[in-house]
């Protein structure tokens, strides 16, 4: 039986699926490059996820492992690459995460446009003194106009979200030409020409070295005070310094994020900023998404352990 290491917690379901299949070893704290060089040194298989750094140092030797599943999605925190020369195959579970995150992009722009978390944080200090029509006036997400950047599986469920339920005018810039966004849709072919148009600017594209800082401080620049920001993507698709200038000089309205440049560091200039909502990561985290994740993890690892090619092979 191949010898399989798990980073990080699993639902029970999937944990005891993957238990009939390999001798599992679980560990359930982040792996460094050096810890993670370990067990690829030990162990068949590893099944990891964001937050375990699989940096180019991590692939350093001579490792025995020859299948590193990811637990999401977004793979930047491997060096792929550097797993291929080694003889490693990389998978993740695309398809799986879709509604979950599309949904927390919802939950963004609602608590951003409507000032919700403002008001939560001034009710539980005790500081509300009742209803007042001048009292954290916000903007309605009906109506308006969203830009996504991005039109893959996110951004096409985010898409239809909004223009179903909200009645939103959608257009979005994506590197590639998307003929079915799913929903009437304007691309538009520079980035910071969609930025001038919206009044809300969400991002949806993966991590990656063509998207690392794609939303700069000139991005930035290019929206209206009025505009907000949205980011369920990855962090480092956005220059935090820069987004943390504009917002310190109004040159947009607020800011909703799930991710951060430097997880799980969150600069202590946006946690001060009453027009940012600031959440967890929490895009995933959804019981029932978790449980397909595992699913998709487990036809891999099946495949894997029966001498087959992983269908969600990098």
């Amino acid at each position: 039986m191949k010898k399989l290491f798990i980073s990080r917690w699993l639902p029970d379901e999937t944990h005891a699926k993957l238990e009939a299949l390999f001798d599992v070893t679980h560990v359930d704290r982040p792996l460094t490059p050096e810890a993670a060089r370990e067990r690829m040194a030990e162990f068949d298989a590893m099944l990891c996820c964001i937050g375990d750094d699989l940096s180019e140092a991590a692939f350093e030797g001579d490792p025995r492992c020859r299948l590193i599943a990811n637990y999401g999605v977004g793979f930047n925190h491997i060096a792929v690459e550097a797993a291929r020369a080694k003889g490693i195959t990389v998978t993740n579970t695309p398809g799986a995460v879709t509604d979950g995150t599309a949904d927390i992009a919802m939950t963004l722009i609602l608590m951003t446009r409507r000032r919700a978390g403002e008001g939560e944080r001034l009710l539980r200090r005790g500081e509300w003194e009742g209803w007042h029509p001048g009292a954290l006036l916000g903007e309605k997400a009906t109506g308006a106009h969203l830009g996504i950047v991005g039109m893959g599986r996110i951004g096409k469920a985010i898409a239809a979200r909004c223009h179903h339920g909200f009645g939103m005018e959608v257009s979005f810039y994506n590197r590639s030409r998307v003929d079915d966004p799913g929903v009437p849709a304007t691309q538009v072919e520079d980035l910071r020409d969609l930025a001038r148009r919206v009044d809300i600017l969400v991002l949806a594209v993966p991590a990656s070295p063509q998207t690392h800082h794609l939303i700069d401080a000139e991005v930035l620049g290019a929206m209206r005070p009025d505009a907000c920001l949205v980011n369920i993507a990855r962090g480092d698709v956005v220059e935090e310094s820069a987004l943390v200038e504009v917002l310190e000089r109004g040159g947009i309205a607020g800011a909703g994020l799930d991710v951060y440049e430097h997880e799980p560091h969150v600069p202590d200039a946006l946690k001060a900023m009453e027009r940012v909502t600031l959440l967890p990561h929490m895009g995933t985290s959804v019981m029932d998404v978790r449980l397909i994740m595992g699913e998709v993890i487990l036809e891999d690892l099946r495949a894997f352990a029966e001498g087959r090619e992983p269908p969600h092979a990098l």
